[in-house]
Parts: C-alpha cells; sequence; structure tokens
C-alpha cells in the first residue's frame, strides 16, 4: 500500500479534537505522540509482518526490532511493549510459536524495554510484532516534517535488506550479503538515537522501512515544504544489494515504491535504473534517516563510526524549493 492509498483511507476516520495529541493521523510520521503534562509524552506505536526468513527465533527478533524502531525515530525511549501474534496452530507445532515469541524476548530485554502481554489468533499464516509504548518529552519529538532548508541528511544503517533477503529464498544472495542484512534487521536503532540526542540539534526524524529511503524522505519533504538532494554514492549500501538488483532480485514492493516516487524524483547524470531500485528498496529495520545543521550531522556520522558503525553516513541535504521534490546526483 503506497502512502496516497493510506491516506485516502485514514480520510473516513473522525478528525481529531484533543489538544494533547501532539502526533497523529494528520501527518506520516512514525508513531502516534500523546502529551501527558508538560514534561510527558506517550509515545505509541504497532507493526507486525509475516516472516522474511525461515528461522522462528531470528523472525521474532527482526520483527521485534522493527517494532520498536518507530519509537526510536520519534526521539522517544521505548519502555513496554505487547505481543501481536498471529499463527497457524494447526499445522505448525507450538514450539515454532515459542521461538518466535523468545527471539522477540531477546531483543527487548536487550533494549531495556518491558514485555507484559499480547494477543494471539488463529491464521493460516504467521504473523508477528509488538505494539510498543514509549516516553518523550513533549519539547523533544523528532517529527519527520520538521527540517529545515540547509540541513543535512544523516542515514545510520546500510540499505537493501529487502533484495537481499528476496535474493536468500532462492539462494542467490553471497554469505557476506546475508549476514549483512541479518545485522542490520537485528540492530536496534537504540544506540544511534542516544547518540543523535548527545550530539543535539535534531529537526526532523524517519526510520527507512516499507517505503524505501526515497519514499520516507519524499514524505519528510513533502510534509515540511522543501526539497531534498541525494547524493547516490554517499548512500551506505549492504554488500551484494546492488549486484542482486542488477540481477533483478528486488521483490514487488520496492518496484511499487520507484513508481510511487518516479514523478517527484528527479534522476541527475544517468543513474543507472539498479542504483534507483535501491533507493527505493523496501527495508526492515531500516535505520535512522535525520535531518540537523551540518556540524551536528558531521559529529554524529564520526561518533557512530567511532563506536563501530560504518555505514552511517551524511547523504544529502534540504533546501527550499518545490516541496516533496527529491533530486538524485
Amino acid at each position: 500500500m503506497n502512502p496516497e492509498d493510506l491516506g485516502q483511507a485514514l480520510k473516513a476516520l473522525p478528525p481529531i479534537v484533543d489538544p494533547n495529541v501532539l502526533i497523529g493521523t494528520n501527518s506520516a510520521d512514525d508513531a502516534a505522540v500523546y502529551k501527558v503534562n508538560d514534561d510527558l509524552a506517550i509515545v505509541a506505536t504497532v507493526d507486525f509482518f509475516t516472516p522474511i526468513v525461515d528461522d522462528p527465533r531470528l523472525f521474532g527478533r527482526i520483527a521485534a526490532t522493527n517494532s520498536l524502531s518507530d519509537v526510536y525515530a520519534m526521539g522517544g525511549k521505548p519502555v513496554f511493549a505487547l505481543n501481536i501474534m498471529a499463527f497457524p496452530a494447526k499445522s505448525l507445532p507450538m514450539s515454532v510459536m515459542g521461538e518466535i515469541l523468545g527471539g522477540g524476548s531477546d531483543v527487548a530485554l536487550e533494549a531495556g524495554v518491558s514485555l507484559i502481554g499480547g494477543h494471539t489468533i488463529q491464521d493460516e499464516e504467521p504473523k508477528y510484532g509488538m505494539c510498543v509504548i514509549g516516553f518523550v518529552r513533549p519539547d523533544a519529538v523528532w517529527a519527520n516534517a520538521a527540517g529545515r532548508p540547509g540541513d543535512a541528511l544523516v542515514l545510520t544503517k546500510g540499505i537493501g535488506t529487502g533484495i537481499i533477503t528476496t535474493a536468500m529464498k532462492e539462494g542467490a544472495a553471497e554469505p557476506e550479503a546475508v549476514d549483512a542484512a541479518l545485522t542490520a534487521m537485528t540492530t536496534l536503532n537504540k544506540r544511534a538515537a542516544e547518540i543523535a540526542h548527545e550530539v543535539g540539534g535534531v529537526h526532523a526524524c524517519t526510520d527507512v522501512t516499507g517505503f524505501g529511503l526515497l519514499g520516507h524522505l519524499h514524505e519528510m519533504v513533502a510534509g515540511a515544504g522543501l526539497s531534498a538532494r541525494i547524493h547516490s554514492r554517499a548512500v551506505p549500501l549492504l554488500p551484494g544489494a546492488l549486484a542482486l538488483a542488477t540481477a533483478d532480485y528486488a521483490p514487488g514492493g520496492s518496484h511499487k515504491n520507484l513508481d510511487h516516487v518516479r514523478d517527484v524524483v528527479r534522476w541527475e547524470g544517468g543513474i543507472d535504473e539498479s542504483v534507483r531500485i535501491v533507493l527505493a528498496d523496501a527495508q526492515t529495520a531500516g535505520g535512522l534517516l535525520l535531518a540537523l545543521p551540518t556540524d551536528q550531522a558531521e559529529q554524529l556520522v564520526a561518533t557512530l563510526r567511532a563506536e563501530g558503525n560504518g555505514d552511517a553516513a551524511v547523504i544529502g541535504e534540504l533546501s527550499s524549493g518545490e516541496a516533496g521534490s527529491i533530486y538524485v546526483d
């Protein structure tokens, strides 16, 4: 489902009139934010999906990492979570469910998040995720559309998980690519968000997930009334992602993402179609995309790299111009 289709569906909902709703359905943000008082707001999100790997515990870890990410992307700290599970109990042993939930529990423990309940239904295909609740100061929310002209764009993880996991299903992904994708999808955005708070200056943030880098960036700039420039060679790609894209292993969702942004992206310098599809690749548990002043952006990247995150990079900048447009060179 693309953002416009989703937006049309959300128009059926009644308007939000509660003044304590700081972030709701009127924007394309990653999570809802509700103000409790001047010092505390609640961040709430929910996410779940079908398996993208065969190992049930690994699937649980990936799904939990992905679910927690939206709270980090809002500048919040996740505090507790509820499991959401659909499971084919008639065709799979309950031990598989236990492994999926165990993987989620592993990630929650790493994040310092309490798992305090959940809900399970019978379904023909497994599905797993979490409803996550976090806290943030009302004056410290990272909305996705609050970027400013001149802000640099920082990406904290390499992209290409959609392409690599598609190739994995057909046995076409090299071990280095598989390891890199699995590591990316099970690495929390916790530390990246903590360092961004320490460095300061963040104006806007989102995490790169199903709509791909270009889709989520378009939401950022359209909401802010700005345009963006991306330097394609600066974008960190996971090992093997570009070669696999060239070999046509991109999933259908990535192709739909690219079609969706064709009217707003201006490609410069004869950029190859394989590069374009990687930049639109549908991600799972992707990195944070942050907009902040150049000096802080360089400090953020330097600190992330010093802690071992070699994929962190400044990939472009925001500017005034045609709202929602993205220039890729």
